[in-house]
């Protein structure tokens, strides 16, 4: 709670000593919580609202993973989410915002939301079938017609709050009635591709077992139970224990964050070898540390990675070698993104005929370049891709897939 008001406050204050303002652009996620606050950025753009004034134009955007709550609509008069799934066009994005606001400080537009509240939690990865297709014909529908923007809200599953699951947000220039038509059309589809939309998920062992029998570059498997891009702590031990209990060779694991690891193998230096203790440290659900002999392989003071052309910081970081697998070691705790996780670390991901990324999707666009195939992996981790098995108690039900019978309607 004291971070997000020492956030809000900061940027209240500084939108106070630039007033007044013809418009607002803020660059937020969406689906931010703090003890008090259910809706956080709904929160801050209440009071961005009460400072700038009615007749400021306030243009947001956010990650599709947001929550598009009744709030957040009502204060801001543009939303527009990233489209991509890995979030490949935050920088498109955000100069469409620009350009909205603009032209409605201009008067050339009148934005008006629509928001279709599909009653669903579930997983929308645009880079495949059938996702792929409805992306491409919203942004196809849009500058037609009165029709600004089209949003699809995936929701964020690992929230427990009121106004969590699917919704589509469609911003007409003063059609309303338009705006309804296409927002409920487009929220049916949606619907419609729930159960089809995410891969199909496999165990640890038979992740290992479908990477040993294929032929051609790395098999790459997306652990995501442990994904800390959706605040796991991205120290599981599952994956990497089993592939050196197998004994499987060729394999690489990337990142596992412990600190406390990467210190003592930099106390040791490059090409040390001695029994190391790491992951398996933040809760229950991390598993047991692993206990192995590992050869230090490379080491950097300041690890990166890079995601549509961005740096992601990693910290100090360590690749070390535990048998026949090469782990990256990182402190800046971080889902893996670009193949220059490895690449960075001394580890060729081409030459691996395994991959293990703790991600959930965020890898696809780099990895899929090199991948002879991706498999999505249900491990033990703390998020289970099967959302009934979380322990719900203030999402609004009924709400699929925790109920039948849970009804789509409009929110706005």
């Amino acid at each position: 709670t004291t971070a997000y008001e020492r956030m809000r406050d900061t940027i209240l204050a500084e939108i106070k000593a630039a007033l007044p303002l013809d418009g607002v652009v803020l660059a937020l996620h969406g689906a931010m919580v703090a003890f008090g606050y259910d809706d956080c950025e709904g929160d801050l753009l209440e009071r961005v609202r009460s400072l700038v004034g009615a007749d400021c134009v306030i243009g947001v955007e956010f990650d599709p993973h947001c929550h598009l709550t009744r709030r957040k609509c009502a204060f801001a008069d543009i939303i527009i989410l990233f489209k991509e799934y890995p979030h490949t066009d935050f920088v498109a994005r955000g100069e469409e915002v620009v350009t909205l606001v603009l032209d409605a400080i201009g008067g050339k537009v009148k934005p008006v939301l629509s928001l279709y509240d599909c009653r669903t939690i579930a997983s929308f990865p645009t880079t495949v079938e059938p996702m792929r297709s409805l992306v491409d014909e919203i942004m196809m529908l849009e500058g037609k017609d009165d029709i600004l923007s089209i949003s699809i809200g995936h929701g964020f599953p690992s929230a427990d709050v009121p106004e969590m699951g699917a919704r589509i947000l469609v911003i007409s220039d003063g059609a309303k009635a338009s705006g309804d038509i296409l927002a409920e059309r487009i929220g049916r589809r949606l619907i419609a591709l729930r159960e089809s939309a995410a891969p199909p998920m496999v165990t640890i062992d038979q992740a290992i077992d479908l990477a040993l029998a294929a032929d051609g570059g790395p098999v790459v498997v997306a652990d995501t139970t442990d994904n800390p891009g959706g605040g796991a702590p991205g120290d599981n031990t599952g994956f990497v224990r089993r592939l050196i209990e197998r004994q499987v060779t060729g394999a690489a694991v990337a990142p596992i964050w412990d600190p406390m690891a990467v210190r003592y193998c930099f106390d040791a230096g490059v090409g040390a070898r001695f029994a190391l203790r790491f992951g398996g440290k933040t809760m229950v659900a991390s598993g047991t540390p692993v206990d192995a002999e590992i050869e230090v392989l490379a080491l950097d003071e300041d690890g990166f990675q890079t995601f549509a052309g961005a740096r992601v910081p990693l910290g100090r970081t360590a690749a070390i070698r535990a048998g026949g697998v090469d782990i990256v070691l990182i402190s800046t705790r971080a889902q893996a993104m670009g193949i220059d996780l490895f690449g960075n670390h001394g580890i060729d991901p081409r030459a691996r005929r395994l991959l293990v990324v703790k991600s959930n999707q965020h890898f696809h666009a780099s990895f899929a370049t090199i991948a002879s195939r991706i498999l999505y992996g249900d491990g033990d981790g703390p998020q289970p891709r099967d959302v009934r098995r979380l322990p719900y108690r203030r999402v609004t039900r009924p709400i699929w897939p925790l109920d039948t019978g849970a009804e789509p309607g409009f929110v706005l």
